[in-house]
Formats: structure tokens, C-alpha cells, sequence
């Protein structure tokens, strides 16, 4: 996505947001779907997997996320000569048929479907090889794919989780002060999952329970199996690893654990950039702001970055 104000002028509405093509992938049930952007002949090809929850393909949610950084980042990269395919997941928007409603979604199940991606760019494109580019918990996908999958050119970690989702997870419910009075609720329920077990939310706060759904921890317990910076030391491809100063999400930590995975990795540090590719404001309710502002644009930098990466 870019800016609205450029939609004011029809030539460089155009330029900005180039027409996306439909683009399906095999499902289990039914088909995948998303957009691809194609940059042409020879181009690079790069699938773009969103993050945690219920994430479109732009990078929206229905959970308070207006701002399309995906759908700006695979618009970006496409007029920098980079085909892009951003993707709604299995059970979710345009792809809720491509699984029966209402089951349990593991990590495998997503790497299942990465993979299906990839045989659909590569049979589109005629492209030797696929980059994947995992935004959040789409990183720790990336990284999961990047074992199993062989036509694979590289990853770009995007904000990504660098540590078990767990331990993330209580670090950003004890950044916030208001959740103080849940603390214990929460220390107790991700205790259980990262013992395997499903915790007792029968008395937890209306906050936090559909959170820590049945099929939530369930999810969380599977996540446990996969370490991001274990992961990224036993894939020996190009990696990228991008991180903003301003993130609220994902930190430093993150980007240092999975640097020390993997040395040569490539890290490019914004200072000011959060979770959602843009820059905020050092205080945190101005930085959350940005997350409903679909006017605002990326970092300057970070696709010239990225595209750089991937076409060098």
C-alpha cells in the first residue's frame, strides 16, 4: 500500500498501486488465495507471510490493524523489480475454504502450505527459486519452510520473532502497565503451555480468554517445537534480518538471537521503525497509533533494502 494522498492523482495512483492479479496455491480442502504483482521477466520472486492471528494479505486484522504495511511492502518491492505474492492463510478471509472451519492449525500445517506457494510461483514465474519474506510470526514460518524446501533462494526476516513465541509473549503483556493486575493470570497460563498443557481458563479475565482459547494454547504448545534462532543456524542460505528501534513486538533480543544463530546473516537496523515497518514516536500509545493509519508510509529505506537483498 501507499499513501492515500497519491490516490488524488490517476497517473501516479497507478504507479503506486499496481493492478494485483488473483493467484491460488493447492490447499487442503480448497484453493489458497492471494495477490501476485508480477515485475517481469527474470525477475525475483518473493512470497510475503504475515504474521500471528487473524492477518490478511495486505496485513490488516480485524483485532485493530488498519495500517496494509504487507500490501505497501509487496507494492514497494514490486516497482523496485521484485514479483511479489502476498497470501491469505489456510481457514482465513479469501482462503477460510481451503481448510474445514474451526479446527487446529499447527506450524507444519502452514510450512504445508508455504511449500504449495512456492510450487505456484515457481509454475507461474518460471522461476528457479522462491525468497520468502516472513513479517512476525511469519519469520519463524520462513525459517520452519526454509528446512524442508529446497527451491529456495533465500529469507527476509521482517520484525520476526527470534525467540520461542512464548517467551515474547510475556514480555510484551509486561511492557504494558495495565496488565499488572493480570500478570499472575497470564505468568500461570503460559507456565502450562510451555509445560504442554492446555491451562484452565474458566476464571481468567474476559480480556485474556479469547486469547488463551483452547485452540490458542493449543497452537502455543506447537510452537514450542520451534526455536527461531535454532532454526535460522541450520538453514546455510541468505538470510536478511530486518528490525526496527521503535518496535513494540519484537526487539533487539529477537534480532540478536537469530544474528547469533547465524552470523552471516545480514542485519539492517532502523532506529526508528516499529513492528509494523513504519516510523513511530518513541511513546508507546503514538507508536500504536500508527497502526491504524493507512496513510502513513514505510521506513524510508526498508524496501531498498530488502529489494537490494534479494537482487544481488
Amino acid at each position: 500500500m501507499v499513501a492515500i494522498g497519491l490516490m488524488a492523482n490517476g497517473a501516479m495512483a497507478q504507479q503506486a498501486e499496481p493492478a494485483g492479479v488473483e493467484i491460488e496455491a493447492a490447499g487442503p480442502q480448497g484453493p489458497l488465495k492471494g495477490t501476485v504483482l508480477d515485475a517481469g521477466k527474470g525477475a525475483p520472486v518473493a512470497i510475503l507471510i504475515p504474521g500471528s492471528g487473524p492477518t490478511d494479505r495486505d496485513g490488516n486484522s480485524p483485532l485493530g490493524i488498519k495500517a496494509a504495511h504487507i500490501r505497501m511492502l509487496a507494492q514497494g518491492l514490486a516497482a523496485q523489480g521484485v514479483t511479489t505474492i502476498r497470501i491469505d492463510k489456510r481457514g482465513t478471509f479469501s482462503s477460510k475454504d481451503a481448510v474445514p472451519p474451526g479446527g487446529d492449525v499447527r506450524i507444519a500445517d502452514y510450512v504445508t502450505d508455504i511449500g504449495n506457494w512456492m510450487a505456484a510461483a515457481r509454475a507461474r514465474t518460471g522461476a528457479r527459486c522462491v525468497w520468502l519474506i516472513g513479517h512476525s510470526e511469519g519469520g519463524m514460518v520462513a525459517l520452519a519452510t526454509a528446512q524442508v524446501q529446497k527451491d529456495l533462494c533465500g529469507v527476509v526476516l521482517a520484525a520476526s520473532l527470534g525467540r520461542k513465541m512464548t517467551v515474547v509473549m510475556r514480555e510484551q503483556f509486561a511492557k504494558n502497565p495495565a496488565n499488572a493486575p493480570l500478570m499472575p493470570q497470564i505468568t500461570a497460563v503460559l507456565d502450562s503451555i510451555e509445560a504442554g498443557k492446555v491451562g484452565d481458563t474458566s476464571a481468567m479475565h474476559p480480556a485474556l480468554a479469547p486469547i488463551f482459547s483452547p485452540v490458542n494454547q493449543r497452537y502455543l504448545i506447537d510452537t514450542g517445537a520451534y526455536d527461531p534462532g535454532k532454526l535460522i543456524a541450520a538453514y546455510k542460505g541468505p538470510v536478511m534480518i530486518v528490525q526496527g528501534g521503535r518496535d513494540l513486538q519484537t526487539t533487539m533480543d529477537d534480532a540478536n538471537a537469530m544474528k547469533a544463530g547465524q552470523p552471516a546473516a545480514v542485519l539492517q537496523v532502523f532506529p526508528e521503525m516499529n513492528h509494523l515497518l513504519k516510523d513511530a514516536p518513541a511513546d508507546p500509545a503514538g507508536n500504536l497509533a500508527t497502526y491504524n493509519d493507512p496513510n502513513l508510509p514505510l521506513t524510508s529505506g526498508v524496501v531498498d533494502a530488502m529489494a537490494a537483498f534479494m537482487k544481488r
